[in-house]
C-alpha cells in the first residue's frame, strides 16, 4: 500500500488548481514508509484525496504529481499514454523534411515531472532529473522504443540538480547503439549535436524560432554573435544574408564545430570570423576599440541558479547588456536573452531598458522571442515559462 502524504491546513490550494509540485513545508505528515521516487498519495487536511505522485525525501519539493486521477495507475500504462500524447503534439508542430530534432518531453509541461527527452533524429537524449524519474527509468525506456522503434537512446542525467533529490549523475546508452554525434535538420539548416559531450542534451532546441528570426533580421548586416556556443544563430544570420558574423564563445571546440556548421550548409565562409575570447572581456575590448556592429546578439547561459542568486545575476545581465548595447551601431538591432527560469520578463525588460541608459543609449523593442513551440507552458504550472527575448532597436 502506498504512503499517504497529508498537507497542513490550507496548503491545498495549488493542488486543487493542479500545480505539480508540494513543498516540504507544506506536509503535516508522512503516514506510511515511503523511499525516494516511491508513488505516495496525497491528502487534505480534512482527508479528501488529491492526487498521486513521486516521493522525494531529499528535496524542498517533496512530491512531484503523477496524476490528478485517482483510477491512474503509474504504470507501463501511464508513461505510454502522456509520451504518446506529447509526441502527437509535436508531430503537428513540424515538418519532418525539414526539421527533425525536438522537444519530445517538456518535464512538467507534459505531465512527467523531471523527464525531458529530446530527439535527433534517430537518436532520443534522455535526462531524468528527479527521484521519481529516476524510479520508472526502465518504464520511459520501454515507452520510447515502443513508440520511436528504430530509435537509440542515451542518457544525460549530468546535472547538478539532480544533486536535490539526492542523485548522482548519470551518463550512458540505454538502448540500440547510439553515436556520438548525429547531424540534424533544422529548418532545413544542417546541424551536428555532440550528444555525448554537447551542452544539456546536446543543443538549445528551446531557440530554435529566436534562430529564424536572427535569420530575418540579418540581411545585409555585419552580425555579432556572443555566447555562439555551435555558431547556429550564425548560420541562420548567413542564409538570410548576412555582410558577416563574428562568433564569440570561450571554448575552442565549439568555435570549431561552428567553422564545420558553415562548412556542411554550404554557407561562405570568408564571411565568418571566430574569437575564442570570454565575452565579458571581449565586449570591453570591442567598447575601448569603439567597434560596432549592425546586430548584436546575446544568449548567455543561465546566470540565476535559486532566488538567492537573483540580485547577482541580475547585475551579470544588467553589465553583459550595457556592453551588449555599446556594441550596437545607431540604428542596429539588440537580440538579447535570459533563459533563466527565475528570472521574471518584467525585470528582465528593466534590466536591458536600465542598461541602456547606463550606456547613454536609447532602445525600443520591436519583437519579444520565447521558448520554441515544442516546450510548451502548460497553464497551471507557469514555471514552464522560462526562455525571456527582447528584439531592440538601438539608438543614439
Amino acid at each position: 500500500m502506498s504512503a499517504h502524504i497529508v498537507l497542513n491546513t490550507n496548503r491545498d490550494k495549488s493542488l486543487r488548481r493542479r500545480h505539480p509540485w508540494v513543498f516540504e513545508s507544506a506536509i503535516a505528515e508522512v503516514k506510511g514508509r515511503a523511499k525516494s521516487g516511491d508513488t505516495v498519495e496525497v491528502f487534505d487536511a480534512n482527508g479528501d484525496w488529491l492526487g498521486r505522485g513521486a516521493f522525494s525525501p531529499d528535496s524542498q519539493i517533496r512530491v512531484r504529481m503523477w496524476t490528478f486521477k485517482k483510477e491512474e495507475s503509474i504504470d507501463n500504462g501511464f508513461f505510454l499514454r502522456k509520451m504518446d500524447a506529447a509526441l502527437s503534439l509535436r508531430r503537428r508542430l513540424f515538418d519532418p523534411t525539414q526539421t527533425n530534432a525536438f522537444r519530445w518531453i517538456a518535464s512538467e509541461s507534459d505531465g512527467l515531472p523531471g523527464v525531458t527527452i529530446d530527439v535527433y533524429d534517430n537518436v532520443a537524449v534522455v535526462q531524468l532529473l528527479s527521484a521519481g524519474a529516476e524510479k520508472h527509468r526502465n518504464k520511459i525506456v520501454w515507452a520510447i522504443t515502443k513508440l520511436l522503434p528504430d530509435t537509440h537512446v542515451y542518457e544525460r542525467s549530468d546535472v547538478d540538480v539532480r544533486k536535490k533529490e539526492g542523485l548522482a549523475p548519470v551518463t550512458g546508452v540505454l538502448a540500440g547503439n547510439p553515436p556520438e554525434q548525429v547531424t540534424v535538420k533544422e529548418n532545413g539548416l544542417s546541424i551536428v549535436v555532440d550528444i555525448v559531450n554537447g551542452h544539456k542534451t546536446g543543443f538549445y532546441l528551446d531557440q530554435r524560432d529566436s534562430r529564424a528570426a536572427a535569420g530575418h533580421f540579418a540581411k545585409d548586416a555585419h552580425v555579432l554573435n556572443c555566447f555562439s556556443y555551435t555558431g547556429t544563430f550564425s548560420c541562420y544570420a548567413l542564409a538570410g544574408g548576412a555582410a558577416s558574423v563574428t562568433n564569440v564563445d570561450v571554448s575552442q571546440p565549439a568555435l570549431d564545430l561552428a567553422k564545420h556548421h558553415v562548412d556542411i550548409n554550404n554557407l561562405d565562409a570568408s564571411k565568418s570570423h571566430y574569437v575564442n575570447k570570454d565575452v565579458f572581456k571581449a565586449l570591453r575590448a570591442y567598447h575601448e576599440e569603439g567597434t560596432q556592429f549592425d546586430m548584436v546578439i546575446l544568449d548567455p547561459p543561465k546566470f540565476v541558479d535559486s532566488k538567492a542568486t537573483l540580485n547577482r545575476a541580475s547585475r551579470g545581465y544588467k553589465d553583459i547588456n550595457m556592453y551588449g548595447i555599446h556594441a550596437v551601431k545607431a540604428g542596429g538591432l539588440l537580440l538579447t536573452f535570459s533563459c533563466s527560469g527565475l528570472m521574471p520578463a518584467d525585470l528582465f525588460q528593466k534590466i536591458v531598458a536600465d542598461a541602456a541608459l547606463d550606456a547613454g543609449r536609447t532602445i525600443k523593442i520591436v519583437g519579444r522571442l520565447s521558448q520554441a513551440s515544442d516546450h510548451p507552458i502548460i497553464g497551471s504550472y507557469p514555471e514552464g515559462y522560462y526562455l525571456k527575448g527582447l528584439v531592440c532597436e538601438v539608438t543614439d
